[in-house]
């Protein structure tokens, strides 16, 4: 095992990092506290820079190095996705919500903006947003004429893949630990803000599930360690001599660093396989058709025993359902008429796997309270408070997507289990 990747040789399938910085000086402009990692791979050079995600000494020093440096690019550990919410603060105000929803993409945007509303209340307290080096290597890249090189995998897709690996009864604890993010009023404690310096953000927003969870990790950390190595050595290829600096976080610099050095695999390979959400598995798809089937089974041995029975039955459907998820509409401070929806619509669409009552439900409030430019110009700013949800007509439709979601599959299960109590007691 060689003591500094910096002498580490090109494409030698048994050199391995050393787990840290290299024992040499730090590269031209960069600082001793900061750690950075030297990696050649098919005559491309790569300087690993290891930032802190909330530090304002971590802006200071990716500015320096790309100044003071001598590199043909920069590449950062961010997706398409997170670059533009980074460079382009207006870019909010193309949202079209009602396609969004006709998509199925409600959740995954509800996501992206709570996620987005933890890092910013972060950026309030300390005074540096995550993600501030970043924007810096973007900016000091762009004075220079430096191409920048997007190499994180998107955040959706991150997301996919670590819901499709938990057991569903913990996939409910994904949309927990983001949303539970927006309810806190605490401070963020130095614990965590030490922890976000070192690690990653996703991977903090996820602690205590990650922790438990191998599988979880491996989707959060090691596997975008494997596909940021795949998409820099596909972005650079057969570009000999080349010099490339790599922003990433430091809890990413070794497990990147390895993949740089010893991954033998055909990087367009790589990047196909990490960046595929697999389908769900047969069992998981046929659960929902299975459940439909056994309600409607349910309703027809209802009505075979006696009419009086099969309309109680449908009676219990229809009032759990309904009442449930008009009551999420509620919740959401959703307009009347959107309650009415959620009340008539939740019944039929649970006996309908394919449409949502979210679906639904915000639709018809985006229809009602029609988004105005002013709410999508603020809608990054309001949802870092619970209150902004609210007031904010754009995320008032996700708040009522999510609430009517979970009041219609919360009353079917409640009405199902009620509905086996009352077949067996007649």
């Amino acid at each position: 095992m060689p003591s500094d990747p910096s002498t580490t040789a090109a494409n030698s399938p048994s050199s391995s990092p050393s787990g840290g910085a290299p024992t040499g000086p730090p590269p031209q402009g960069g600082s001793p506290e900061e750690p950075t990692a030297r990696w050649f791979r098919d005559g491309v050079e790569y300087t690993l820079l290891g930032t802190a995600h909330v530090s304002r000494r971590s802006v200071e020093t990716v500015r320096a190095m790309i100044r003071d440096g001598d590199f043909d690019a920069v590449a950062v550990e961010l997706c398409s996705t997170r670059y533009r919410t980074l460079t382009d603060d207006e870019g909010w105000q193309d949202l079209d919500v009602f396609q969004v929803l006709r998509q199925g993409r409600g959740g995954m945007m509800m996501a992206s903006l709570a996620l987005g509303a933890y890092q910013r209340r972060i950026a309030s307290q300390l005074g540096v947003e995550p993600g501030a080096e970043m924007r810096a290597a973007i900016e000091e890249a762009g004075e220079r004429g430096l191409p920048v090189q997007l190499v994180d995998r998107e955040l959706g897709t991150t997301l996919r893949r670590a819901i499709h690996r938990l057991p569903w009864w913990q996939r409910y604890g994904i949309i927990a630990g983001i949303f539970l993010s927006l309810l806190s009023r605490e401070e963020v404690t130095e614990e965590e803000i030490e922890r976000l310096k070192e690690g990653d953000v996703l991977q903090e927003t996820f602690r205590e599930l990650s922790d438990d969870s191998p599988r979880l990790y491996e989707v959060l950390i090691a596997e975008r360690d494997r596909f940021m190595a795949a998409r820099l050595r596909a972005e650079n290829a057969g570009a000999e001599g080349r010099r490339v600096l790599v922003v990433i976080g430091a809890g990413h610099l070794e497990g990147l660093g390895g993949h740089l050095g010893e991954g033998d695999a055909e990087p367009e390979a790589e990047l196909a396989e990490l960046d595929r959400t697999p389908p769900p598995s047969k069992l998981w798809k046929a659960i929902p058709w299975l459940f439909v089937a056994l309600v409607i089974a349910g309703f027809v041995l209802g009505f075979q025993r006696s009419p009086e029975l099969g309309w109680a039955l449908v009676a219990t459907w229809v009032l759990a359902n309904g009442t449930l998820s008009a009551l999420g509409v509620l919740l959401a401070r959703g307009h009347p008429l959107t309650v009415l929806t959620a009340f008539l619509a939740a019944p039929l669409t649970s006996l309908n796997p394919t449409v949502g009552a979210g679906i639904v439900t915000g639709m018809m409030e985006a229809w009602i309270r029609k988004p105005t430019i002013k709410d999508l110009q603020s809608l990054r700013d309001d949802v870092t408070e619970l209150s902004g949800w609210y007031g904010n007509r754009v995320a008032r439709v996700f708040l009522v997507l999510l609430l009517s979601t979970l009041g219609s599959a919360l009353g079917s299960w409640l009405a199902g289990a009620r509905m086996v109590t009352e077949l067996i007691g007649s």
